[in-house]
């Protein structure tokens, strides 16, 4: 905890920037987004006759409601004080606009992957969302909002969230309408 304050101390710079970069990692900014790349997967998945082409978007939907549902808990138990630039306040371990924006980035980024053409286009998408996700991270420790490591806990659960959801996805993807795996993938 004292590297962690340190780190903090020598980060914590207030600016109009870092607020701006901080707000990406809003529910009403970060939500809308996901919410696009849902309607798009999906009309895209069902106007190429895709079995089961809603699994994926809905799939996405339920790992965003998760993240309040896991992260409200956690910061219940934690029980984390807030840096000195916040009011006086606790439960801010672990940071919910990083998993929000991590989680809701990407699974949009997730989302659209299987229907970029390019390697340039889908090197181009997961670019974007490491930016993103890495400037609400910095943008929330830059202000003051949140303690290095609350952020780190985020990135830790979103990745097993977004794994989870991948591999949910990917698995259910290779599978034809009998519910058998397709002969194009093999075994899963």
């Amino acid at each position: 905890m004292r590297l962690d304050e340190r780190v903090s101390r020598a980060l914590v710079r207030p600016d109009r920037a870092s607020e701006l970069l901080a707000d990406l990692g809003n529910v009403q900014v970060a939500v809308p987004v996901l919410a696009v790349a849902l309607g798009y997967a999906a009309w895209r998945a069902r106007r190429a006759g895709t079995d089961r082409w809603w699994q994926p978007s809905a799939a996405a939907a339920l790992l965003m409601a998760l993240v309040p549902a896991l992260i409200v808990p956690i910061k219940e138990l934690t029980d984390r004080p807030g840096t000195p630039v916040v009011p006086p306040a606790t439960g801010y371990y672990p940071s919910g606009h990083t998993a929000t924006a991590a989680v809701a980035y990407g699974a949009a980024a997730l989302l659209l992957l299987p229907r970029l053409r390019t390697p340039w286009a889908r090197r181009t998408i997961v670019f974007l969302y490491g930016v993103l996700v890495l400037g609400v991270s910095y943008g929330l420790v830059r202000r003051g909002y949140h303690w290095p490591l609350d952020v780190v806990a985020s990135w830790c659960l979103s990745t097993v969230l977004l794994t989870g959801y991948a591999l949910a996805v990917s698995r259910n993807t290779r599978r034809t309408s009998a519910g058998t795996p397709s002969s194009r993938t093999g075994p899963s």
